[in-house]
């Protein structure tokens, strides 16, 4: 059972997580360990699965982008640890803001180049941002097509360095 079954969802790339902590709430109740304390072996083990897959999947559910890489796990997309090539162009970019950040003085008229740098960051994840949007929000499983999916963790993979250069610019502040 994958984490939308368990929630009664349809697979999507964004989840309204307005809908979730009532949802989740209910399922808890339902399926919590101490309830099957007098069902077979066997149900006891459905109920602890299902509650350690509902805890799992309602944390996935709080991060859109661990929703898209589990959808992209789910379809076969995307592997653990997979090492994954990203276009040239995106690398020159990226290594232009990674230049922006070394080059970042510590006296105070170099204040200004982490704010410079994570304004390049920010415009950058909204370049990548755009092509997908629409795919990210209106995918339907079983008419939304594989290459729209791989557009997808493209951008997964970008956004995923991207991240890392944000997390340099949170530990210079």
């Amino acid at each position: 059972m994958n984490y939308f079954e368990i929630f009664g969802l349809p697979v999507q790339l964004k989840v309204d997580k307005s809908l979730l902590p009532k949802k989740y709430f209910e399922l808890s109740k339902k399926f919590h360990p101490d309830f099957y304390s007098n069902a077979t072996p066997g149900e006891q083990q459905q109920a602890l699965e299902i509650s350690a897959n509902l805890n799992k999947a309602f944390k996935t559910f709080q991060n859109p982008d661990e929703i898209i890489k589990y959808v992209l796990q789910l379809k076969n997309l995307l592997q653990e640890e997979e090492k994954y090539e990203l276009s040239p162009a995106f690398l020159m970019e990226v290594m232009d803001i990674n230049e922006q950040l070394m080059d970042v003085d510590q006296s105070a008229a170099g204040n200004i180049q982490p704010i410079a740098t994570g304004t390049a960051v920010s415009n950058l994840q909204q370049q990548i941002f755009e092509p997908v949007k629409e795919i990210i929000a209106s995918y339907k499983e079983g008419e939304t097509p594989e290459s729209d999916l791989l557009k997808v963790k493209e951008y997964y993979f970008q956004k995923k360095y991207l991240h890392r250069i944000e997390q340099q610019l949170k530990a210079m502040s």
